[in-house]
């Protein structure tokens, strides 16, 4: 299998990157022309058909990160972000994890949640009931897919709680439900629909809602790593990172930015394959609250031989079949990029995406700052936009940094004198 740690990736020009992302990945000529086209892979007519009042396409760059090994597998990562370093940072950070082995991760099957509220009813009888109906009602929800009912997948479970509100107190019954390698919105909700009538029957009352919860806490992916002290600057680095978490994890200002940096890395990677982002992180944001104070969601320590330990924890609603993943042409091709064969491995790679992203960006906030990175960056991208070459593009931006004055104005300037 060809290694994701591709020498000079960074510096090559895009025919060169395209080349060896088609070598790793095995793609066709078709796919590389969408990818070259400059409408992001979706025109009006498509986009016209994926939503309402159509009047455009908006594109956003994608790139690729390297140097993943994930459970012993390369992967080259496509993610579509607008922000200067995150994919650099990304790279950075599965490199320095890749010297101790790479990423472990462990993710669960794909559980979603359903639920339905039910209003005016004896709870605690109406819970008896429903328990006593318990097989008819996952018998019901599942006549509603014939596809996840071949697969021995669909309604595992029914679950029933009260909850205390000001208007009273409610009656919410959840249905558990195995949605394989799709996300599971749709049925989720269909199964909600369906058995809402039978539960009315069964407790005499009255359902309201009938819909999926996308707190997928039946869905957790895990991802560690160990990045070695020596490759991380040392002891005292290692030392200063864990304070930097015990910050974060201990203050809800500073970790919603943290905890921001990590969604960097994931919803980048939601991106590119198509995922519901804003559902990713509502629930990655639930779950950092869990405890009661909003904290950071990863965990960072050290090992007995001092090298950095990073944990990454949350829950990643995913899916590999169904929604935009198999509509929008760029989202099939990053599908295919990364080699993914189900939804667990998909969050695997998108939770260690997350962790590397995490690792880089708190590395650097202990140490240089997190501005000398970004700055660097986007001094590179000024030069190229000024016209520079790649032999020119370097001195440029070690002089712009120098002088702290960034700007095109100056790239150009530079580029003169050069």
């Amino acid at each position: 299998m060809p290694k994701s740690s591709i020498s000079g990736f960074f510096e090559k020009d895009r025919k060169s990157r395209l080349a060896d992302v088609a070598n790793f990945s095995n793609l066709t000529q078709d796919e590389l022309d969408i990818l070259q086209k400059t409408d992001g892979g979706i025109t009006f007519e498509k986009a016209d058909k994926m939503v309402e009042n159509a009047i455009g396409t908006f594109s956003l760059p994608l790139g690729i990160a390297t140097n993943f090994l994930i459970n012993g597998k390369d992967y080259l990562v496509p993610m579509v972000i607008e922000e200067p370093s995150v994919i650099a940072a990304a790279s950075k950070g599965a490199k320095i994890a890749r010297i101790k082995g790479g990423f472990t991760v462990t993710s669960d099957e794909s559980y979603s949640i359903g639920q339905i509220q039910i209003l005016d009813v004896d709870i605690s009888n109406s819970i008896k009931k429903i328990t006593q109906n318990s097989q008819k009602i996952i018998d019901l929800a599942n006549s509603k897919s014939n596809t996840l009912s071949k697969m021995n997948k669909g309604a595992k479970e029914i679950q029933c709680k009260e909850i205390k509100t000001s208007s009273g107190n409610m009656l919410i019954v959840e249905l558990v439900i195995d949605v394989a390698d799709a996300m599971g919105a749709n049925v989720t909700n269909t199964m909600c629909e369906a058995v809402a009538p039978l539960l009315e029957e069964i407790t005499g009352g009255r359902t309201l809602l009938r819909i999926l919860s996308n707190y997928s806490t039946k869905r957790m992916s895990k991802a560690t790593a160990v990045f070695e002290k020596e490759a991380v600057g040392g002891e005292k680095v290692v030392d200063d990172i864990i304070l930097a978490f015990e910050f974060a994890d201990n203050d809800v200002y500073r970790a919603v930015t943290h905890n921001k940096g990590i969604m960097n890395g994931t919803i980048a990677v939601a991106n590119a394959l198509g995922q519901d982002s804003r559902a990713i992180e509502a629930a990655a944001n639930a779950f950092a609250a869990n405890s009661g104070q909003y904290r950071s969601l990863s965990k960072w320590s050290k090992d007995p031989e001092g090298n950095l330990v990073g944990t990454l924890e949350i829950p990643l609603s995913v899916g590999i079949v169904g929604g935009v993943a198999n509509v929008h042409p760029v989202a099939k091709i990053c599908t295919k990029i990364l080699g993914v064969t189900s939804a667990q491995e998909l969050a695997s790679i998108m939770t260690a995406t997350g962790l590397a992203q995490n690792y880089s960006a708190i590395r650097a906030l202990a140490t240089d700052g997190i501005q000398k990175g970004h700055m660097r960056l986007h001094a590179r991208n000024l030069a190229a936009a000024a016209g520079a070459l790649p032999e020119q593009i370097d001195k440029i931006v070690q002089i712009m940094v120098k002088e702290k004055t960034i700007s095109l104005d100056r790239a150009k300037e530079l580029l003169k004198q050069i």
